[in-house]
């Protein structure tokens, strides 16, 4: 069984088709990377699978579980990190942090919120609202949010967009320590860089449909072209 399962999945709203006939697969173990730039449908997608919205149409599974039917259940076994959602303003670091693993039914609640505080270099924002840190520090806030309750599988939708290049690193290595411990990502981005360097496997989208899917070595050895090639050849032939 993978870890995510998706097939002909559509997503109409109104009259615009943001997802046409969309099909992927991930493994578990996998650091997914799903590419394309604004508007292709990868956080449409996202939302799918993470039970925020149901499609017109297909069929997806997450860690066996349909989240259209049963998103509490996918909800209590994954990490999500929207690309524009911040912490409540009124909440302090560790208020925000308690308050997730409250909801979650967690136990060790003080030990987990201290540990996400060291790993995502929050500890001197301990007491500090929300409305007071910075875009990139309340990103950190909510990347901590979605690992606090040790999930198999993170969805995160542009993680990167928001942290400097210190912490870009520091969450590039976070990452494949989840990865190394056996987690599943799946990962919404632009910034084909990162990709490069994290993905074990991509899938560019645009205009709602999959052009491409496989190992970045094996598009790479397939076209004889870099990532960026790849990349700015689809998005340019559809301009066309």
């Amino acid at each position: 069984m993978g870890a995510i399962e998706v097939d002909r999945i559509t997503k109409k709203f109104a009259e615009k088709v943001a997802l046409n006939g969309v099909d992927i697969r991930c493994r578990k173990g996998d650091f997914f990377g799903l590419l394309g730039p604004n508007g292709a449908g990868k956080t449409t997608l996202l939302k799918i699978l993470t039970g925020q919205i149901r499609p017109t149409s297909g069929n997806s599974r997450v860690l066996g579980v349909d989240p259209a039917t049963d998103p509490v259940k996918v909800k209590e076994r994954i990490g999500i990190v929207p690309e524009f959602e911040s912490p409540p303003s009124f909440l302090t670091s560790e208020e925000f942090l308690t308050y997730v693993c409250r909801i979650r039914g967690l136990n060790d609640i003080e030990k987990r919120v201290d540990k996400q505080m060291k790993i995502f270099d929050l500890v001197e924002h301990y007491d500090t609202v929300a409305k007071d840190l910075s875009k990139g520090t309340r990103q950190k806030l909510m990347l901590a949010s979605a690992m606090v309750h040790e999930p198999e599988l993170l969805f995160l939708d542009e993680p990167f967009i928001n942290l400097d290049p210190i912490y870009q690193k520091r969450l590039k290595d976070a990452l494949f320590r989840f990865k190394k411990k056996g987690g599943t990502i799946f990962m919404c981005t632009h910034i084909l860089s990162m990709a490069q360097d994290l993905c074990s496997q991509v899938a560019i989208i645009h205009k709602g449909r999959v052009r491409v899917r496989g190992t970045v070595q094996s598009l790479q050895k397939k076209r004889s072209e870099s990532l960026d090639d790849i990349f700015i050849r689809i998005i340019e032939t559809d301009l066309k």
